[in-house]
Parts: C-alpha cells; sequence; structure tokens
C-alpha cells in the first residue's frame, strides 16, 4: 500500500455482500480507497470499519449497481480514478503509469489496462480484443483505440467521466461500460488500451449463468435504445428473442425500463457509429 501525499489516482470499489473478497483484495490495493458499499447485509461495512479504517467507506442503504461508483468518483480529490470489483486489484506500480500515461495525454480519458484472470493469469477476452483494435491508434494516443472497456480494469479522468455523466441507472449493472465510452467518443475523448497496465482479476464462478445471459441481452437491447439506430435496435431485440429463454427473460426485464431510456435517447455522431459497427464486425 501506498500513502495519499500526492496521489493521482483514487481506487473506486462498489461491492455488496461480498466480505470474504473484500477481505483478500482491499490490502492490495494503494490509497485512497473509496468503498461504496450498495446495502450489504453480511457485515461488510463493520468489517471494513475495523480492519481498514484507512478506507473511506460510503454506507449506501440500497443497491445503485454501477452508478455506486459515480459516488466514489464523485468524492474521489484525484484527477484519475482506478475502479476495482470485490475480487480484483492491479499490479504493483500499475496506477503510477497509468498516471503518467494520462498525463501525457491530456484527450486520454479511459485508459483500459491488461486484465490478467484467476491465479493461473489468463488474458481476459476483452483485453485480447482491445489489444487487436481494428481502430489502429491515433498520434495522440498510447495505444490501439477503444470503444468498450472492463470497468475493473479501467483507470479514468474523473472530469470527462463526471462530464459523461458516469454510469447510468437505465442500465445498472453488467455491460455498463458501452455507453459511457460511445458518450465520451462523442464528447471527442479518447479511450485507448495500453499493455503495460496490469489488472487481477479473480472472479467467482458464476452462480446463475443464464441470469447472466440474460442481463446481458436485456443490457445490449437497452444500449442500443439509448445511443444506437433502428435498425440496431431491431437486431439487438431479434438477437435476444433467438437467445430462447434467457433471452426472452432479458426482454421481459427490459420493458420496465425502457421509459428510461427512450427519455435519455440520443444518436451518436456519424462517425463513432461508423467505429462502432467496425468494432462489431471485428467481434468486438
Amino acid at each position: 500500500m501506498t500513502g495519499t501525499d500526492n496521489a493521482r489516482v483514487t481506487v473506486v470499489v462498489a461491492s455488496k455482500d461480498r466480505l470474504r473478497a473484500l477481505a483478500r483484495s482491499l490490502p492490495k490495493h494503494p490509497r485512497p480507497v473509496i468503498l461504496v458499499d450498495n446495502g450489504s447485509t453480511d457485515g461488510t461495512a463493520g468489517f471494513v470499519s475495523r480492519h481498514f479504517p484507512d478506507v473511506r467507506l460510503v454506507e449506501q442503504g440500497t443497491n445503485l449497481g454501477a452508478p455506486a461508483r459515480n459516488i466514489g468518483v464523485r468524492m474521489a480529490a484525484t484527477p484519475y480514478v482506478a475502479f476495482a470489483d470485490d475480487d480484483s486489484w492491479w499490479a504493483p506500480g500499475a496506477l503510477e503509469l497509468a498516471a503518467d500515461v494520462l498525463d501525457a495525454h491530456p484527450r486520454l480519458a479511459v485508459l483500459g489496462a491488461r486484465v490478467l484472470v484467476g491465479p493461473e493469469e489468463r488474458l481476459d477476452p476483452v483485453s485480447e480484443l482491445m489489444r487487436h483494435s481494428p481502430l489502429g491508434i491515433e498520434p495522440d494516443l498510447p495505444g490501439p483505440s477503444v470503444l468498450g472497456f472492463l470497468a475493473c480494469g479501467a483507470v479514468v479522468r474523473r472530469e470527462a467521466f463526471l462530464k459523461a455523466g458516469g454510469f447510468d441507472d437505465v442500465i445498472f449493472f453488467f455491460g455498463e461500460e458501452e455507453r459511457l465510452a460511445v458518450d465520451l467518443a462523442a464528447k471527442g475523448w479518447g479511450l485507448a488500451y495500453v499493455d503495460d497496465v496490469v489488472a487481477h482479476h479473480h472472479p467467482s464462478p458464476a452462480k446463475d449463468p443464464r441470469g447472466r445471459q440474460a442481463l446481458a441481452l436485456r443490457n445490449a437491447v437497452l444500449t442500443a435504445v439509448l445511443r444506437r439506430p433502428w435498425p440496431v435496435v431491431a437486431r439487438r431485440v431479434l438477437d435476444a428473442l433467438r437467445a430462447g429463454p434467457a433471452g426472452w427473460r432479458g426482454l421481459r426485464t427490459a420493458v420496465p425500463r425502457l421509459p428510461g431510456a427512450l427519455a435519455e435517447r440520443r444518436e451518436l455522431p456519424r462517425a463513432v457509429e461508423l467505429a462502432r459497427r467496425r468494432l462489431e464486425r471485428a467481434g468486438g
């Protein structure tokens, strides 16, 4: 752990009922750290207060999903914020390097790191896709341009994140990164993958894989409603219908969220939409 003097990066963690995972990951985070607790009932708040008094704890009292991170970003006093899940942490020296990269590239809003999964340190498939992004490397960015990222492997420029609205409660959780990524690009910010910045992720096995599939399909539809042309929305709905019971469940749960998505709908600038399509053709 490092102290908070002259810190350029704050680590923001959002968690719910993951005390054991936090007991392992919190000691690995360089300080400062802000933990936003999404209404845990497993004693997380008391445990963190007793054992990690140097972690700034926010007891939210209810589950805000991914937007809980917005609270931590607003509270941060540093120019950059690194996200971590309760089961992830940053490699030693990674955040100092990330801050140096962000300092040197003022248009960079999101630095996507190389995420290594599990004790065997497998490269996360999303990192693999970002590493080989077909969008190339722009002259003022430090690596391949991307239009998405893994939240647990991202360092963001606080100012840009907040101006783009952070994560939104229409998506709530799972796949929340895409809408923010395209909004940042629409505002002229850059997003890039930097292979030398490393994060570790040790996820537990999914307890409900069918539920996660339904959530992913739901949020793909909602993200399309928020920002993509209507033919793309139709394709996302068709994808969900073809996925069987998980897709049907995803569509049912999307319906109550459609008014919120429609209220916030705005299509992307043509250049960003074309870049998003190029990534999709490449499998990203």
